[in-house]
């Protein structure tokens, strides 16, 4: 056993020594690691609190176990910008009790520099960043970036297929070969469409990188980003009820037929009906969804219980298929027997519903496992004319409707 005593006057950790075992030795290495990065944190904001009542408009941060100063600079030689912004500039010290002091003094001369007007980035510029992180090629800072992703994602099936589908699509059409930079990205992300699906994508997965790396002016990408948003198409080609529940009657295959159904019923995306658990019927679960676990319900129970979807019946596919396969399937089955909608659109019908039967968004989003935002922003957007004024004539003419004030 080792036992550890605290000396004030010195801030460190010591170990007496007692037959100390190995977890001993990680355990004190730990600590003392931890302690010490507490005591530097309060040291570098008393420092800046120094530095906020001189109004230096300068403050030390600390990144590992490095100091950074930040403030509103100038953009530097190489970045195309007009207009100062928030920038880091590495101080190359050690967020150590001398280092500390050293951020400090540094951080009063770059205030005065920009009192003054006399800052040069010339004078900082060879601290902005290490030499290894100039030199590193993007294939080398995506392997960092997918090794940290993985850190932090559990590794599934799904999230790999999300990894491919995603981030992986974007990276493999940088060249890997050369040292990434604001102008090899932006070169990629001008050779797609503007305002189309790959130009955001491209952004998007782009700036991830970009942040990651930390490298100057990734603020520009998001300029490029562009007006896309999830399509708008007209409502009306949406079938309505009637015509989806003629056409699931004119289904021959009875585990199809099921398939058609709970997609009908539940608003389902179309892995979903494969990740399904109907022991509470009419009440569903979704075990494995897009945003996890989630309860879904009929809006018409008369269709659930007409068509027993209770006796779960499903086609002849592998289900340990990765979620986005699996979907792929049910879209081909639909594509193949050449009908007039999409499995989707069953989907979009089930927003509809929602809307119409006075569902609160928030509910119906919790229904559907998505977002307020998505289910306002993309699929009320399948919603027609005529259903918002069939939806106000039946709120208008209610008899508990409240009136007007009499005056």
């Amino acid at each position: 056993m080792a036992l550890f005593v605290l000396l004030p006057c010195r801030f460190k950790i010591c170990q007496i020594k007692s037959g100390k075992s190995s977890k001993t030795q990680k355990f004190s290495h730990k600590f003392s690691h931890n302690f010490n990065e507490l005591m530097s944190d309060e040291a570098i904001s008393k420092a800046n609190e120094r530095l906020k009542t001189m109004n230096a408009r300068v403050s030390i941060e600390r990144r590992g176990d490095r100091l950074w100063l930040r403030a509103t600079l100038p953009p530097k030689p190489h970045i195309n910008k007009s207009q100062p912004y928030q920038q880091k500039v590495s101080l190359g010290a050690k967020a150590t009790p001398v280092g500390i002091q050293y951020a400090e003094q540094k951080a009063k001369l770059l205030g005065a520099q920009l009192d003054l007007g006399q800052f040069n980035w010339a004078d900082w510029i060879d601290t902005i960043e290490a030499p290894q992180e100039r030199t590193a090629t993007i294939g080398e800072w995506v392997a960092r970036f997918e090794k940290d992703y993985w850190n932090k994602v559990k590794r599934t099936p799904n999230k790999e297929e999300n990894w491919k589908r995603d981030y992986a699509v974007v990276f493999s059409r940088l060249p890997k070969n050369e040292p990434l930079t604001l102008d090899a990205l932006l070169t990629y992300i001008k050779s797609t469409e503007p305002d189309s699906r790959p130009r955001k994508r491209a952004c998007d997965y782009c700036h991830k990188l970009a942040e990651f790396a930390n490298l100057e002016g990734r603020e520009a990408i998001k300029s490029y980003k562009g007006s896309y948003s999830a399509k708008s198409v007209d409502p009306r080609q949406l079938p309505s009820d009637e015509e989806i529940a003629k056409w699931y009657e004119t289904i021959k295959n009875p585990a199809w037929r099921w398939v058609a159904g709970a997609m009908i019923c539940y608003g389902l995306r179309n892995h979903e009906v494969f990740r399904l658990d109907a022991k509470d019927f009419p009440v569903m679960r979704v075990t494995e969804g897009k945003t996890g676990d989630r309860v879904v319900l009929p809006l018409y129970p008369e269709w659930a219980e007409r068509w027993q979807l209770q006796q779960k019946t499903l086609p002849q596919i592998n289900q340990n298929f990765s979620n986005a396969k699996l979907g792929t399937k049910i879209s081909g089955w639909f594509y193949d027997n050449k009908t007039s909608f999409s499995a989707y659109d069953l989907r979009h019908c089930y927003a509809r519903r929602c809307f119409e039967f006075g569902l609160a968004p928030d509910w119906a989003a919790g229904l559907m496992g998505h977002s307020v935002k998505v289910h306002i922003g993309t699929y009320r957007a399948w919603i027609d004319e005529a259903t918002y004024l069939r939806v106000y004539r039946q709120i208008i003419y209610r008899d508990e409707r409240p009136l007007p004030p009499t005056i």
